[in-house]
């Protein structure tokens, strides 16, 4: 498979781009970063519109997209392993994820995504989202591989 991660903002050396780093350099699907940036002091609307603009600009014709966006759907490691593995399996050999900018996605880059994804409820720095990101992916492929990495959750109730 051939990933790419499209992000607003350049990471900084530091432990955050070292552990996605780190997760990138331990898969065997292709992981590509590209990193956009409106730099021009514009008012929030405008700079969500030119990120979205920039964002969508970065992704390949005909690719699945994956928004991280905090009103997406909550998925657990297999869930999202499944909806990789599907759309691998219907031979979508490539895809695409979207970190947007401090402000979040507007409206069109939303209306594209083949899927919204939300990491939880809690906020997180966008420079850590790539790494957790990265680690998702990872697993994501070891799980689809049946590689002993991710261990499911045992039913201790029964």
């Amino acid at each position: 498979m051939r990933l790419l991660l499209v992000a607003v903002g350049r990471a900084r050396p530091g432990p955050e781009r070292d552990l996605f780093e780190h997760y990138r350099r331990r898969l065997g699907w292709s992981l590509d970063l590209r990193e956009v940036e409106e730099k021009r002091p514009l008012p929030a609307a405008e700079r969500i519109l030119r990120e979205g603009s920039l964002l969508l600009a970065a992704v390949p014709s005909g690719w699945p997209l994956v928004v991280l966006d905090e009103r997406g759907k909550g998925l657990d490691s297999e869930g999202l392993a499944g909806r990789l593995g599907d759309w691998r399996d219907h031979g979508r050999a490539e895809m695409a994820f979207l970190i947007g900018g401090a402000d979040g996605h507007g409206q069109a880059v939303r209306e594209r995504a083949d899927l919204l994804l939300s990491l939880g409820l809690m906020t997180w720095p966008h420079m850590l989202v790539r790494a957790m990101l990265g680690e998702q992916i990872y697993r994501a492929e070891c799980i689809l591989a049946n590689h002993p990495y991710h261990r499911p959750r045992l039913n201790l109730a029964d």
